[in-house]
């Protein structure tokens, strides 16, 4: 979770005199860097990029906006770049000038940075005459203490531009009087968690309308499917439980300063049982005022069918469907 930098502002004469906000992206190359500048860009921030280490804490006192939020892009092509340096100078603006510092680590998978390497013909940074891989895995080590130390890791590898400055926006929104949003997602556990989620539910402990022929091709938005999800014996208690939790934990999240929070609920194919519980909770959080937005990363995405007949059994489901 993001640390809070200071309670947010009640009146014009407060978000006058409320710390500078400073953002500072660094990454692995090729895991997003210039997009999430761009995305903070568009979200009010004067955005930076590759701003020399010893030129740091200088622009955070120079000009005539001092107190407008700054994002700073710093990676390994930097000049004067180094991890230890970094970090020393990031302890220094803390320390001497009081201002919060947050950083905002992009990370992806190896795999896929070659692969966006290789699609583009670019060159690694430090990989000029070699393959990207090796460039990759030596950032990697170089970069190993300022990803320890990130406030923020964001893991790039599942997202689309879209989705990381929805994460990047709702983290870092200027307009913090405004409450906290919250993205509530379903998801097919057959694809991956979502890397960006906070809290995640398992729901496939639930009765899985998939071997339902009339509900197969339908999903959790449809009344049918809902009703099926509903009518099962375990559903009433665990959505009473998980909205008690909720009820504890938002105002809590908020109070302690967070702006955006991620909920997820998985399924096997993430297009009935998933679907439904982040429709319901999303009406639920909204109903309580709070700013909220439901998608369903997996709804219309078709998992090749296993051959021999269709559809199986719900005693032949496999372990993890269950």
């Amino acid at each position: 979770m993001i640390p809070t930098d200071a309670t947010a502002p009640e009146s014009a004469d407060a978000a006058a005199t409320a710390p500078r906000r400073v953002v500072l992206v660094t990454g692995m190359s090729g895991a997003g860097k210039t997009t999430a500048l761009k995305a903070l860009e568009d979200a009010g921030f004067e955005a930076i990029d590759n701003l020399p280490l010893r030129l740091l804490r200088s622009l955070m006192t120079a000009g005539d906006e001092v107190s407008r939020a700054l994002a700073i892009g710093v990676d390994v092509r930097t000049r004067d770049f180094g991890t230890e340096q970094m970090l020393a100078e990031i302890d220094r603006i803390m320390d001497e000038l009081g201002l919060p510092v947050f950083i905002v680590f992009l990370d992806s998978d190896d795999a896929v940075i070659e692969r966006r390497y290789t699609e583009t013909r670019r060159r690694h940074p430090l990989a000029e005459d070699r393959a990207p891989i090796d460039g990759i895995r030596h950032e990697r080590r170089l970069l190993a203490p300022l990803r320890e130390r990130a406030d923020l890791l964001l893991d790039t590898t599942d997202l689309n531009v879209h989705d990381l400055r929805r994460v990047l926006q709702g983290n870092f929104r200027l307009d913090r009087g405004a409450g906290m949003h919250v993205f509530v997602t379903s998801f097919s556990y057959r694809r991956g968690l979502p890397r960006e989620a906070d809290l995640v539910f398992d729901v496939r402990f639930l009765r899985n309308p998939h071997y339902e022929a009339e509900l197969h091709d339908r999903t959790g938005q449809d009344a049918d499917v809902a009703a099926f999800v509903a009518a099962d014996a375990g559903f009433a208690p665990f959505l009473d439980n998980l909205l008690g939790l909720l009820d504890v934990l938002l105002p809590r999240y908020e109070s302690e300063g967070k702006t955006y929070l991620t909920i997820a609920f998985g399924c096997t194919g993430g297009k009935h049982r998933s679907v439904y519980l982040a429709e319901r909770v999303g009406a639920w959080i909204r109903a309580r005022g709070i700013s909220a937005r439901v998608a369903h990363r997996d709804i219309a995405r078709q998992d090749p069918q296993p051959p021999g007949p269709q559809p199986p059994s719900p005693q032949n489901e496999p372990r993890d469907s269950v």
